[in-house]
C-alpha cells in the first residue's frame, strides 16, 4: 500500500478503536442484566482477563518489556488501584444505574478533571481555554444527567455520581499513564496496571460474586469478548492508528466513542436521550476539543516514549 494511503489507514484504525470502545456499555448491560452478574464482578473479570492476555502476549513476544524497576512499583500500584480498579468499577456502576448513553458522555468529563488536577497539584496554569472547557463540562454534565429536574436527580443521583467518578478515574488513568509511559512501554504499563487492578478486585469483591461466572458457562464468551474487543482491541487499534495520524487528531476522532455508544444504546437497548441531554453531550465533547494539545505522529507501538504511548486514549 502506498504512503499516500497511510493517513487513511490511520483514520480507519482510530475510528475502529472508537467503535470498539463504544461497545463496552453493551457488554456491561448484557452481563449485568442477562446473566445477573454484579458490576463489581464484571469489572473484575474485565481487568483480570485483559491483564492476563497482555501478560501472555508480552511473555511470548517481548519478555524484556516485563522488566520494571522496583522503585517504580508505587507508581504502578497507584495506577492500578485508582486508574484501573477505581475507573472500571465506577464506569460499570454508572452504566448499570443511568444507562450506556449517559454514562459514556459523563466519562468524557475526564479532560476537565485532568485540567483541574494539573492546575492544583502539577503547577500548570489555569488558562482561558481550561476555564472555558470547565464551564462547558459543568453545563454539559448538568444537562446530560438531567440535574435540571429535581425528581430525576433524586432517582439517579447515585448513578450521576458514578458517572462523574468514572470521568475522574479516566482522568487519573491519563495522569498516571503520562508519568509511567515516560519510563516504560505502554504495553508494560497496561499489563501491570490491569493485573494490579484485578488484584484490588480480588481483595474487595466477595468470593461468591467472583465465583459467580464459573457457574454460568454461557457468560464466559461475553467476558472474554469484553476483555478482547473493547479493552484490548480498542487500545491496540488506536495505538496502531496514531502511527499514521497525529495523536491530537486521533484523540478528537476518538471522541466519537460516546456518540457510537449512544447510537448502539438507542438501536439495541432502546435508550433515549432528550434534546437537552444531547445538547449537554455536545457541550462536553466541545470541552474535550478545547483541551486537545497538538502532538506529532507516533512510531513503534511496542517501544517506550513513542507517540502512541504518550497519549493512548483508553486502557
Amino acid at each position: 500500500m502506498s504512503n499516500d494511503s497511510s493517513p487513511a489507514r490511520g483514520y480507519a484504525l482510530v475510528l475502529t478503536a472508537a467503535a470498539l470502545w463504544g461497545t463496552l456499555g453493551l457488554f456491561y448491560k448484557v452481563l449485568i442484566d442477562r446473566f445477573g452478574l454484579t458490576p463489581l464482578t464484571v469489572a473484575s473479570y474485565r481487568s483480570l482477563l485483559a491483564g492476563l492476555i497482555l501478560l501472555a502476549v508480552l511473555a511470548l513476544r517481548k519478555p524484556r518489556l516485563l522488566a520494571v524497576n522496583r522503585h517504580d512499583l508505587p507508581l504502578l500500584v497507584a495506577y492500578g488501584v485508582f486508574g484501573v480498579a477505581g475507573f472500571f468499577i465506577a464506569y460499570a456502576y454508572a452504566i448499570d444505574l443511568v444507562g450506556v448513553a449517559v454514562a459514556a458522555v459523563l466519562l468524557y468529563t475526564a479532560p476537565a478533571w485532568v485540567g483541574l488536577i494539573a492546575w492544583r497539584w502539577l503547577g500548570e496554569e489555569m488558562h482561558r481555554r481550561l476555564l472555558m472547557a470547565l464551564g462547558l463540562t459543568l453545563v454539559g454534565s448538568v444537562l446530560v444527567a438531567g440535574l435540571y429536574d429535581v425528581s430525576h436527580l433524586r432517582l439517579n443521583g447515585l448513578g450521576v455520581l458514578a458517572g462523574l467518578a468514572a470521568g475522574l478515574g479516566y482522568g487519573l488513568w491519563s495522569v498516571f499513564n503520562k508519568i509511567a509511559v515516560a519510563r516504560y512501554s505502554a504495553w508494560t504499563v497496561q499489563t501491570y496496571a490491569l493485573l494490579i487492578g484485578a488484584g484490588c478486585f480480588l481483595l474487595l469483591a466477595p468470593a461468591g460474586q467472583l465465583l459467580g461466572p464459573l457457574a454460568l458457562p454461557s457468560s464466559w464468551p461475553w467476558l472474554l469478548a469484553m476483555a478482547v474487543i473493547p479493552t484490548l482491541g480498542g487500545a491496540l487499534t488506536y495505538s496502531l492508528g496514531v502511527r499514521w495520524v497525529p495523536v491530537s487528531v486521533a484523540s478528537v476522532v476518538a471522541t466519537l466513542e460516546p456518540v457510537i455508544a449512544g447510537a448502539l444504546a438507542y438501536l439495541l437497548l432502546g435508550e433515549r436521550l432528550a434534546l437537552l441531554q444531547i445538547l449537554g453531550g455536545v457541550a462536553i465533547i466541545s470541552a474535550v476539543l478545547l483541551l486537545r494539545p497538538p502532538v506529532s505522529p507516533g512510531s513503534d507501538v511496542f517501544e517506550p516514549n513513542s507517540e502512541c504511548t504518550q497519549n493512548p486514549n483508553r486502557p
